[in-house]
């Protein structure tokens, strides 16, 4: 693998979630095409693409920076997730396994984060 973001099974978790997260939003209708389902696209691939960006060889300082970034990002996904089971476009069910997935992936995020050195 060329780039360290490759090996870091955290990224990988992210990439998870992004691919989960649009296969849901496939599922909204229509009328949500430009808002919540568009956001919580967005946010999901976020949390992916700020693990990648933060680890291109800028400071320990920076890459933290991104990493909570990619965690604002995830909750972000559980905010749409709320609003999504509200107004019952995903039942019960899907919200409480994309919410225990995205709460590993944050405790994951979290552990790195407090494994780098300023």
């Amino acid at each position: 693998m060329a780039f360290k973001f490759e090996s870091l099974k955290v990224w990988q978790e992210a990439l998870e979630l992004a691919d989960e997260s649009d296969l849901i939003v496939q599922t909204f209708p229509t009328h949500e095409l430009y808002s919540l389902s568009s956001q919580m696209k967005r946010a999901a691939n976020s949390v992916s693409l700020n693990i990648v960006e933060g680890s291109t060889g800028l400071s320990n300082k920076e890459f933290k920076r991104f990493l909570s970034i990619a965690n604002r990002s995830a909750l972000e996904v559980i905010g749409c997730l709320y609003l999504a089971v509200r107004r019952k476009y995903i039942d019960e069910e899907k919200f409480k396994l994309m919410y225990e997935r995205i709460e590993k992936l944050v405790k994951m995020i979290q552990a790195l984060i407090n494994s780098i050195n300023d």
